[in-house]
């Protein structure tokens, strides 16, 4: 990059680098409970470096979790600097990923050992780029491709492709372009509006992508001085259809999602259906249009923008608005005597959108899994996790239940999750009500559930109630949760103690 912005007559530094770290590795582990504040460390972090005000605009490079919320949140409040984000892309495909979930379900049932456990995920994670199914890190770069802050289709171009080089030059350059010292000077202030917010909750619901960012778009909005609530995302759901099938909605991974018309594709056929505001600043300039295009090579090696494709090269992976895969969009919002919570629905089948069962209550993750292995889960099941909120324990990702709760629905249990917790981007199978608000700790209902108690999840009403007579007359609880001490989460109690619910973005930063 450094190169490429002199090539400009412009100087590149590395203004700072930010912690990150691996969900994917920390899963069921006790560091996972520092996984969500990681984000508004990186936001502190980036903005510790680019306050020295000697910069001109600034190059983002984000790809994962918690990186590219935390960059955004950041460059929102240096919001008269330029910025573009720039993706890495994929790693080529691996192992199909229903091989990948069977070995890993076979392992949480005591079929295969650590060794074959192992040997599949390193045939799954064998390369530089993102991982190739779409959880939290690939809906990040549909969102800063729709949102107009990448270069238009540089967000699934796999690391090894002769195009992802180039693409980085080309941003590289771009930001030369768009300084105060330009005519054309372009801050992300005058980029990231209502409208772009918006835009990132239809990509969103459209493509069924990561529940993370139903907390990540409120608490980016919020540093941009947008108020945008669960309640924006839901009736927004109720009229974007779900265009892709994606791993876990589908059986394929992004990459066959970028093969089959990609991003181009995707915000084509939503504009065409008047569900995104094209009147808006890009990195490219004004209007979405510029984002219809996909990028190649010209006769000089350069990258250039053409007309894509207007059909889907695979109906199974991407469909067009007008026979989408669903009339509505990818995410729900349930509520009733239990608060409000977020359910996936994309990758739920269609005979588990409605769960009743007796609940199973649960502190700690490690008591679900080892009440799985003693077969005390073996029965229609609402399995309840409380003190799991940002105000507990930091809010994990729980996605290690995954398997044992999929093993539990494909031996034809009705088996549903309800917690004030989080999901891994890369789950849904198992219908699940998460990011339960208000919080156990904060006096919510959760708190009060007790065995027994009969629970009904239902993804069409949009409800999530206790049926038992007697629940709404029983005395308020709050949950004390243990004190969390060890790698280093003793160092976040202030950051759970400032957290914001859930449904306001779990932020711990801020000026209010």
């Amino acid at each position: 990059m450094k190169i490429f912005a002199r090539e400009r007559g412009a100087t590149a530094q590395v203004a700072g680098g930010v912690p990150a770290m691996c969900d994917g590795v920390t899963q069921g582990q006790d560091s996972m409970e520092l996984s969500l504040f990681s984000r508004d460390v990186i936001a502190l972090s980036t903005a510790v470096a680019l306050s020295h005000h000697v910069f001109d605009g600034s190059l983002l490079l984000g790809i994962c979790d918690k990186i590219v919320p935390g960059l955004l949140m950041a460059a929102l409040r240096f919001g008269h600097m330029p910025a573009i984000f720039i993706p890495a892309g994929p790693m080529p495909s691996g192992i199909s990923n229903g091989e990948k979930a069977r070995v890993r379900q076979d392992y949480a049932a005591g079929k295969v050992g650590h060794d074959e456990l192992l040997a599949s995920e390193m045939a799954s994670y064998h390369s530089q780029g993102t991982c190739t199914f779409y959880g939290t890190a690939n809906s990040n770069q549909m969102l800063m491709e729709i949102m107009g802050l990448q270069l238009p289709g540089s967000s699934f171009i796999n690391p090894d492709d002769g195009l992802r080089p180039l693409l980085t030059a080309a941003a590289a350059q771009k930001i030369t372009t768009m300084t105060h010292l330009t005519p054309d000077f372009l801050p992300i202030g005058q980029v990231v509006d209502e409208r772009t917010i918006v835009n990132g909750v239809v990509g969103l619901l459209a493509t069924g992508g990561s529940t993370n960012h139903s907390i990540h778009l409120i608490a980016i909005a919020r540093m941009a001085g947008i108020i945008l609530d669960w309640q924006d995302m839901a009736d927004l759901s109720d009229i974007v259809p779900l265009l892709a099938r994606v791993y876990p909605n589908g059986k394929e991974d992004i990459n066959a999602f970028q093969r089959a018309g990609g991003m181009s594709f995707i915000m084509r056929e939503l504009a065409s259906a008047g569900l995104l505001h094209t009147d808006v600043n890009t990195v490219m300039g004004r209007g979405l249009e510029h984002y219809f295009k996909e990028p190649y090579l010209d006769d000089d090696g350069k990258v250039s923008w053409r007309s894509a494709g207007s059909e889907s090269l695979n109906l199974d992976v991407l469909a067009p608005a007008h026979a989408p895969f669903m009339r509505e969009g990818g995410m729900k919002l349930v509520a009733g005597n239990l608060g409000r919570a977020i359910m996936k629905v994309s990758a739920v089948p269609d005979d588990r959108w409605v769960i009743e069962a007796p609940a199973k209550v649960f502190c700690d993750q490690n008591d679900v899994l080892t009440a799985y292995k003693n077969d005390e889960l073996n029965q229609d099941v609402v399995v309840v996790l409380k003190g799991q909120g940002p105000c507990a324990n930091g809010m994990p990702e729980l996605h290690k239940l995954t398997p044992a709760l999929t093993n539990l629905q494909e031996a034809g249990y009705q088996v549903a999750l309800v917690t004030d917790g989080r999901l891994s981007g890369a789950s849904g199978k198992v219908p699940a009500a998460i990011h339960v608000c208000p919080e156990a700790t904060q006096g919510g209902p959760l708190a009060k559930v007790k065995d027994g108690d009969r629970i009904r999840l239902d993804g069409h009403a949009g409800t999530l109630a206790v049926l038992t007579d007697g629940f709404a007359e029983r005395a308020d609880e709050v949950y004390l949760a243990p004190k969390t001490m060890g790698v280093g989460r003793e160092l976040f109690y202030g950051f759970r103690q400032r957290a914001t619910a859930a449904d306001q973005g779990a932020v711990s930063i801020g000026w209010e």
